[in-house]
């Protein structure tokens, strides 16, 4: 007879686990994201992805508190929701104050809010001197030694941290 290899039966566990919950929680996460978001899809959409990313974790046998897991894999997923449409909203906004006839296309106001998502993503990894350093001088086209009195910093410390900011951004571009 045939033994059943023991990482079968730790699959067939986790699959178990991870129906059990979904069935136990599904109803009470999209109800409690429908609370949070205001909208029942994007509820919805919200409470699938973090069953998603519940399903990526390695060994669901140490989840003690499945609700608590959930909810904050959850919140997390709703800040970024907010951020993201945060950012939609405000380049929405810059795109209606253009001249009338100068106007962009569906497809490339998705793909403008799909980069500008990236980059937001990739400037949260940094610290906040690097954050802040590249947003004065990117935006305020501040020079460095104005960025560097403001950040109380050297010039050289300002040109590492827009150095770095453009490094996590160039990918993500």
């Amino acid at each position: 007879m045939n033994a059943v290899p023991p990482h079968s039966n730790l699959l067939a566990l986790r699959n178990e686990l991870l129906g059990n919950e979904f069935k136990r929680s599904y109803g009470w996460l999209t109800a409690s994201m429908h609370r949070l978001v205001g909208s029942r899809n994007d509820a919805e959409d919200l409470a699938a992805s973090t069953f998603t990313e519940l399903a990526t974790l390695d060994d669901l046998r140490h989840v003690r508190q499945p609700r608590a897991l959930l909810t904050t894999i959850a919140r997390r997923l709703t800040f970024e929701f907010w951020r993201r449409r945060d950012l939609e909203r405000a380049y929405l906004a810059e795109l209606a104050l253009r001249p009338e006839g100068v106007g962009a296309s569906a497809e490339d106001i998705c793909m403008t809010v799909e980069e500008i998502v990236r980059i937001d993503a990739a400037l949260a990894r940094l610290s906040a001197k690097a954050r802040e350093a590249f947003i004065l001088s990117q935006f305020e086209e501040l020079g460095y030694a104005e960025i560097a009195d403001r950040l109380g910093v050297s010039v050289s410390m300002v040109r590492k941290y827009v150095a770095q900011a453009l490094a996590a951004c160039w990918p993500a571009a």
